[in-house]
This record gives C-alpha cells, structure tokens and sequence, in this order.
C-alpha cells in the first residue's frame, strides 16, 4: 500500500506552493518517518473553492449513491487494514492491536454512516387550514472544516467525514501534526471509491493558521473539531464570531464508580486492562477510580497485580501491551503528575517514572497511585497518560459527589450488581456516556459526546448525521 504524505485538494495530492514541509516523528524511535506539506494561506483557499465546488455538485446526489460510495470506502479500507494499522504504529505509538481495532472501528463509521444517508427524513406537518400544505425538508449544512486530533486519528476523523459525506456536505479535514498520514489514508479510500473531487479535502501543517483561515471563510457552514479543551475554547470563539454551528468534544475525566457489591476481580481487572489501552490517551479512559471502603484493599490489590504484568515496548511487537506516549509532551506531564501527587502524599504501589528499559522513545512506566485526594493535579486535569489515581469512598452520596467534582462530563463507569445502585448512577453521574460492568462502551450505532466542559452535539449514531443538515421549514398555499 503506498502511504500519502500530501494534501488532498479538488481529487488530487498536492505540496504546498512553497514546497514547506514538516517532519513525522516515531515515538518509540524519536526518528523522523516521514514528512508532510505545511499549507499556505493559498493552498487553504483552494481547498475552499474545491469544498464550495464538491458541496454544489455532492448534495445534489441522491441518497443511494451517497450510501453506495461510503459503503465502497469501507470495503476498501477493510482490504488496505493492516497497512493502515502499521502507519498509525509507527507515527501514534500505540500497539499493532489496538490500530487494528481502532481501523475497523472507523471502517464501522463509513458502514453505519452509509445507511444512515438513506434514513433522513422530513415531514409533513398537519395545518390548521385546508388551503395550506406544510412540510419540512432536510439539506446537507454545506462545507464542513474538520480538526481531529493525534490519539484517535482514524477513528476520530471517519466520525467527522463520515456523516459529512452521508449528509451531502463537503469537507475540509485537517488531521493532526503527529499523526496526519492515518487520515491521509483515510482521504485515499474514499477518493478511490468514487467520491467526486471536491467532496473530500485534506489539508496538513500550522494547526492555528488553518482553523483561522478556514473558520473565517463565508464558504464553511459548519465546524466539527476533537481535542483539547484549551483549543476547543478557541475554535468556539472562531464559531462564535461567524456564527457557525460548531461540535466540540473537549475532552474528560471519567470517575470509575465500584460499589462493594460488585465483582471486584473481574472490575479492577477490567479497569487496569481498560486504563491503560493506547497508554490513558483516551478522552473517555478511565481516569478517576473511586472504590467503595470495604474492597477498597482487595481492589488495589488486583489492579496493581495486572498493572506489574503489562509489557511496555516497540508498538509493533506481538508481544506489546503498553507502547510509548504519543510525543514528549505527555511524557512530561506524566511525570508532572506523579510529581505532584507524591509531594501531596500519594502513594506509588506501581510505576512512577519514564520506563528504564529504553534509550530512546516516550516509554513511561504503567503507574498506580494510591492515597489520592481532590487536591492533586491528576483529580482535577485531564491526565492523558498511563497513571490511575484510585481513592476511596464511604457512601453513595459521597461516590456521586467525588465523581462530579470536575468540570467535565465526558464519560462515567459503574460495577454493582445491584439494579437499584446501578439506576441510581446512572442517573447521579454528570456525564453524556455510561457504562454498567464495562468499560469498552463506544460503538458507531450509538451517540458519542458529552455536557459541561466536554463540548457539546453527537458524533455517532442516528444522532451524527444531526448536526450536518439543516430543516427548511416549507408553507404551500394551494
């Protein structure tokens, strides 16, 4: 499979006019595998002519050609997977496995978007006089710029494209810097299924000239970005200043919630085993565990035990379970975070430190903190990195208050076998995604987004289309 490392404008891969570029970088390696275009404002405005040009021609496609296109970009990423999984290793980090998952659970976006093109619907509304008809119609939004971001990058940018094609709009992706080339692939799946020139757009390079130049152009009808919730507020302002409708997902802080009635091997083995899929870098990763007082001991005990079993190493290795963080950054703010902790009174029955094994690359060791409180950084920030803080809590009042106390409500996981308990939760925890004695709950079928700080629409299920069309309200008089 040869791997694209331009920009995708109006069908076909592009440098930038002044021929700038900039370097890929392996994690495990600290190498540089490979380089991309850096966009000019020039090459920005051509991909918002080609997207104004796509949108034009695409919504007026009928909805089974719309579904039949997606349906073929899926058939062709499924036959290109494992050269897909290898590039996100090799420029992401995280193990072969969890690529391959990640690639067929963006596939599932294309499969399950591509139905959903044949399931948008209007009505007709019943007037209160006989000589009008009323209706309302429903019309793709239009050009969509799309930012997705480095932890996810397959998965994260076919729920943007996806429901964009499905819908009728355009769009203008625009992957991250550490790991653009995934999407890129993504791009040339789609291209090769048939989707006309113009409806897909990629664009790579300096991430806050692109946002500002693309959100500010009259062509983008809608803005659709996944990160950080620094940038996110940013990106909201730029909406907010062209009046652009904007999905956010921001980020979380997800509190683990196990009641004394649960099973408490089969929990703290899911929670250790979930914590640390692609190293913590999980916007709904497990990330705050709150374990009732009377299995609290045996909780830890279990956790820490699974935890000390994990192989730490090169993401293309069969035996790997943990490979390196994505870049130098995360591995700082790992440290930071175990830093603050320990000086706050943390214990650290289970890693703490970048992993001695390596020379070379973003390897830190899988950590457990115990003796955790609300003081300490890891309870409050997003930590998006490889430590689980676990904390004790007394009654049910009390879990529901410390699995609140942040300003995110991305995701939240309950273990009870009771109904009563479960129900209570569910219903108590502030957070968009729940999930009852599991903790792998995301799915194509099913809404994905969160409330307070996480950001705000769905990406995923019949409510992912939602937000890429329009209702145009229709008043016949006869």
């Amino acid at each position: 499979m040869k791997v694209p490392d331009g920009m995708f404008i109006h069908g076909e891969w592009v440098d930038a006019e002044d021929g700038s570029r900039i370097g890929i970088i392996d994690p495990a390696t600290e190498e540089e595998v490979g380089s991309v275009p850096v966009a000019t404002e020039g090459d920005l405005d051509r991909a918002l002519a080609s997207a104004e040009k796509g949108w034009r021609e695409w919504s007026s496609t009928d909805a089974w050609t719309r579904s039949a296109a997606l349906r073929e970009a899926a058939r062709i990423m499924r036959d290109r997977l494992d050269g897909i999984s290898m590039v996100m290793t090799e420029e992401q980090g995280k193990t072969l496995k969890e690529s391959r998952g990640e690639v067929s659970a963006a596939i599932d976006q294309f499969d399950w978007f591509a139905d959903e093109a044949r399931r948008i619907y209007g009505r007709l509304i019943e007037s209160n006089s006989k000589a009008n008809r009323l209706m309302v119609m429903r019309q793709p939004i239009g050009p969509v710029a799309a930012f997705s971001p480095w932890n996810f990058p397959a998965l994260l940018s076919a729920r943007k494209i996806a429901p964009a094609i499905a819908a009728g709009c355009s769009v203008i992706v625009k992957p991250a810097g550490e790991a653009p080339r995934t999407t890129l692939c993504m791009v040339d799946a789609c291209n090769d299924a048939g989707i006309p020139p113009g409806v897909v757009n990629a664009v790579t390079g300096n991430s806050s000239l692109i946002s500002r130049h693309l959100i500010s152009s009259p062509v983008i009808r809608k803005v659709t970005f996944t990160g950080s919730l620094d940038v996110g507020r940013l990106i909201h302002q730029l909406c907010t200043d062209g009046v652009k409708p904007a999905s956010l997902e921001l980020g979380g802080h997800s509190p683990v919630v196990v009641f004394e009635d649960a099973d408490v091997d089969d929990a703290a083995v899911q929670c250790a085993t979930a914590k640390f899929r692609n190293n913590g870098q999980v916007c709904i990763s497990p990330s705050r565990f709150f374990v009732q007082e009377p299995v609290y001991d045996r909780f830890v005990e279990r956790f820490v035990e699974v935890v000390k079993g994990l192989r730490v190493g090169d993401g293309r290795l069969d035996d790997t379970d943990l490979g390196p963080l994505a870049n130098k950054r995360r591995l700082e703010v790992a440290e930071s975070f175990v830093e603050d902790a320990v000086r706050k009174g943390a214990g650290v029955p289970a890693g703490g430190k970048r992993h001695p094994g390596f020379d070379r690359g973003f390897f830190f060791e899988p950590t457990v903190l115990v003796n955790v409180d609300t003081s300490m950084r890891i309870m409050i920030d997003e930590p998006f990195c490889p430590v689980a803080p676990i904390a004790p809590f007394s009654t049910f009042e009390d879990a529901m208050e410390k699995a609140n106390s942040t300003v995110y409500g991305l995701a939240g996981y309950v273990f009870t076998r009771s109904t009563d308990l479960m129900y209570r939760a569910v219903e108590g925890i502030e957070a968009g995604l729940i999930g009852v004695n599991n903790l792998v709950i995301a799915r194509a079928e099913a809404p994905f987004g969160g409330i307070k700080l996480s950001g705000s629409g769905k990406e995923g299920g019949a409510e992912g289309i939602e937000s890429y069309l329009i209702s145009k309200y229709v008043n016949i008089r006869l």
